[in-house]
């Protein structure tokens, strides 16, 4: 198995990958993901707008004229109803906008990363989805009878699709369905995925 496909991190210090206080002792939870994208956007978003309106109370309050677009907005604030068409589209927009945020905040997030088993004191590790899957495939590759062979890999399932040009098509699944699942156990995940297995005679 390739070393860069495998994300090991001591508890002590994956405080912050893996959400801090989201471990819990002896159980190995997924690992959380630091959404600093999302966050430095937000962030520079607020510090843009809060910086504009600044600017614009110190200039009244040195005696100038507002900006326009603030005169303009509070004059549509006042002037609007609730029900206008614009005022619930920007409403509608906002709220899309703190779930979304309220999502990324409550979820984990690295989707691509499977957790494996804390065999070791105060080290967790990670496999990533398509390690897994590579190693899976050649696990697939071995048995006699395949041609070819595609594997998925998620969280909750490793789906395998190969083809077989030689052999009954039933032994060829039984012995594809063995070698993949003596694959996943190896693998040492700490949930292990449910495994589905199709085997096909390659198209003419």
């Amino acid at each position: 198995m390739s070393r860069q496909g495998v994300v090991a991190r001591e508890d002590d210090a994956a405080g912050e990958g893996a959400g801090g206080g989201h471990r819990r002792q002896g159980k190995a939870g997924r690992f959380w993901s630091t959404r600093r994208a999302p966050g430095g956007i937000t962030a520079l978003l607020l510090l843009a707008g809060i910086g504009f309106l600044l600017y614009d109370v110190a200039s009244v309050r040195a005696g100038r004229p507002g900006m326009a677009w603030r005169r303009t907005l509070t004059d549509e604030l006042a002037t609007r109803r609730l029900d206008d068409v614009f005022v619930m589209a920007g409403a509608a927009a906002a709220a899309a906008l703190g779930l979304w945020l309220l999502v990324l905040a409550l979820t984990p997030g690295k989707r691509s990363l499977l957790t494996m088993r804390p065999d070791t004191p105060q080290v967790r590790a990670g496999l990533e989805r398509s390690a897994a899957a590579l190693v899976l495939r050649d696990r697939a590759m071995e048995v006699p009878g395949v041609r070819g062979a595609r594997v998925t890999v998620r969280r909750r399932k490793v789906r395998a699709r190969a083809q077989a040009h030689f052999r009954d098509l039933d032994e060829v699944r039984t012995d594809l369905e063995g070698a993949l699942r003596d694959g996943v156990e190896q693998l040492g995940l700490a949930r292990r995925p449910r495994l589905s297995v199709r085997v096909r005679r390659p198209g003419k």
